[in-house]
């Protein structure tokens, strides 16, 4: 016989709480928890916590005040990087024109001129003389030498 939460049982069953619901895992084995999670957790708690000392409410409120806070912090997460991509996108856009050092994949380095850039992806592309390049690969910027003798400043 054992006694779970103050009651005798001869099974162990009676009194006990089923475990939660588990986290959904990403196919790289880590755990993510998302607001589904959190939804089905809560109501998991609430459907058995014990009728004779039901949760404190004051609990329930914190975590969904920390549930609220987790959401704005994705929102802002999710802009930010929104803003870190408009800024990748307005760098290579500025390089148009300018001279430009990229290292290859094979390792070898080339100096051309930023003839245009490929935006959408995660890192925008430029096109140096024809080769399509990504922003990451730079290494250094300068300014292309006028057909006059002088350099053209931007």
């Amino acid at each position: 016989m054992t006694t779970v939460n103050g009651t005798s049982s001869s099974t162990g069953t009676t009194g006990t709480t089923p475990p939660p619901p588990t986290a959904s895992t990403s196919a790289t084995g880590s755990t993510q928890l998302d607001s589904n999670t959190f939804l089905k957790l809560l109501v998991a708690q609430l459907k058995y916590q014990d009728p004779s000392s039901p949760s404190d409410a004051t609990q329930f409120l914190s975590e969904t005040a920390q549930f609220s806070v987790v959401q704005k912090l994705d929102a802002l997460s999710a802009l930010d990087q929104k803003v870190l991509d408009a800024s990748k996108a307005q760098t290579a856009a500025a390089l148009i024109g300018k001279q430009v050092t990229y290292t290859d994949v094979a390792g070898k380095s080339h100096t051309g001129t930023v003839t245009g850039t490929t935006l959408g992806q995660e890192i925008p592309n430029v096109t140096v003389d024809g080769q399509v390049v990504s922003l990451d690969a730079l290494s250094a910027v300068g300014t292309v030498a006028s057909p006059d003798g002088g350099s053209s400043s931007s």
